[in-house]
């Protein structure tokens, strides 16, 4: 217990008081109050529901919340467990909300948990987000019972999300990780997963807390330091997956930066594994799929075309060190182009993707800005995708992305070959 949260002396004393447990799972914010209590409450829910015979501890790390958050935790129970269990017994629960130390973000949140899972010798983890709204007790049974009963590492969340809900996921970061790695894991920045106190603690040696991974890159790194280190993995079908959702068009250039970053740097530090990968295959999924409701997400298109075409006409001279000619002159055309004609086919998307992360991998530009030069291309082929899906259903959307994760894996050996 010599880590710093551990030092602390009121996390040291709690820490001490529990001992050990089984379960542990934890729940990152940051000014959640209005959302928190119902994940507080599913959770705890899920522990009795699921595990009454086992030692359940939630931890609540935060990131400085000023909207009392950390008081809706504290205050947060079941008054009536009979209201949702059939055959109620008296669980060993504790319940921890603790501030976390470090670089502001979601991966010094994970440490923290993480740390504590560590120093309680747990056997299954799982985390949650604090702005969900769609989280139910069977939740927590979904991302832990795998490890517990059958002794998986890491459980990735799947679930239905609206078609223009988590495109930074849909258009770079599954397809990708799907061609690298070869496996399908399909919401690898999900933010909902479970996890063995094995894995935690492999994830603890990594020399990462200092870097963008302790901000917003830590859900792809979580994934894929999962499969590049040969742990076993599942995915576990969770619903829908209602939050408080980003517009795509929207300015998401920092997230983009530190989640695309963090894939980036992870090709970096596994080269030899990705390099070996010639196809992807399928991944286990626990839990019974079936069709659910989904809350709208407004997109301005032209807000979205606007942003692009400025961006192409503001970044040409940056891109000419990054892209060929040919995806530039096509670009070019693209941002004259009327908005009935504006696509941006798989495959010139494909090449920029990988073009960039060549760009990357030679540093010919300072990281940052090479990353955020690309938000303009990512919104215009998140434009372009939302007018080619904008009739489309649910499994139509879906094949979609799936014939663009065939593009990755098609160009992947191109790619590899020029990476020296």
């Amino acid at each position: 217990m010599n880590e710093t949260v551990i030092q602390r002396d009121d996390v040291h004393a709690k820490v001490t008081d529990i001992g050990e447990a089984d379960i542990l799972v934890g729940i990152p914010s940051y000014n959640n109050a209005r959302s928190i209590g119902h994940v507080v409450r599913a959770v705890q829910a899920g522990f009795a529901k699921y595990f009454p015979e086992r030692r359940t501890v939630l931890v609540n790390s935060d990131g400085g919340s000023t909207d009392g958050t950390m008081d809706v935790v504290h205050d947060t129970a079941i008054d009536d467990f009979r209201s949702i269990l059939l055959a109620h017994r008296v669980e060993s629960f504790s319940k921890l909300a603790i501030p976390y130390h470090g670089i502001p973000g979601k991966g010094s949140a994970f440490r923290t948990i993480f740390q504590i899972a560590r120093a309680l010798n747990v056997k299954a983890c799982a985390v949650v987000d604090s702005d969900l709204r769609s989280i139910t007790p069977e939740w927590i049974e979904l991302l832990i019972k795998p490890v517990i009963d059958d002794g998986y590492d890491y459980v990735a969340p799947l679930y239905h999300r609206h078609k223009y809900d988590g495109t930074i996921t849909n258009s770079i970061v599954y397809p990708l990780t799907r061609a690298l790695y070869g496996k399908n894991v399909r919401q690898p920045i999900g933010g909902d997963f479970g996890f063995s106190g094995r894995l935690a603690q492999f994830y603890l040696t990594k020399d990462v807390w200092e870097t963008d991974v302790a901000r917003y890159g830590i859900d792809i790194w979580m994934t894929t330091t999962a499969i590049a280190n040969d742990f076993r993995i599942c995915q576990a079908f969770l619903g829908a997956k209602i939050h408080d959702a980003k517009d795509p068009g929207a300015d998401l250039s920092a997230m983009l930066y530190q989640v695309v970053g963090a894939t980036f740097d992870l090709m970096e530090e596994y080269p030899e594994t990705w390099k070996r990968v010639r196809s992807a295959e399928s991944v286990p999924v626990f839990g019974f799929t079936y069709e659910v409701g989904l809350e709208p997400v407004s997109v301005n298109i032209q807000r979205m075309i606007d942003k692009f075409t400025l961006g192409t006409r503001e970044l040409g001279a940056v891109w000419e060190n990054i892209l060929s000619g040919e995806t530039l002159g096509f670009l070019k055309n693209l941002a004259d182009a009327p908005r009935d004609a504006f696509h941006m086919p798989d495959t010139v998307w494909v090449d920029i993707i990988y073009s960039f992360a060549l760009a990357a991998h030679r540093n010919v530009l300072n990281k940052e800005h090479l990353l955020k030069s690309l938000t303009p291309l990512y919104i215009g082929r998140t434009a372009s995708f939302v007018l080619e899906v904008w009739e489309g259903s649910g499994p139509e959307v879906e094949e979609k992305i799936h014939n663009l994760c065939e593009v990755y894996e098609k160009f992947k050996s191109s790619f590899s070959n020029r990476w020296k």
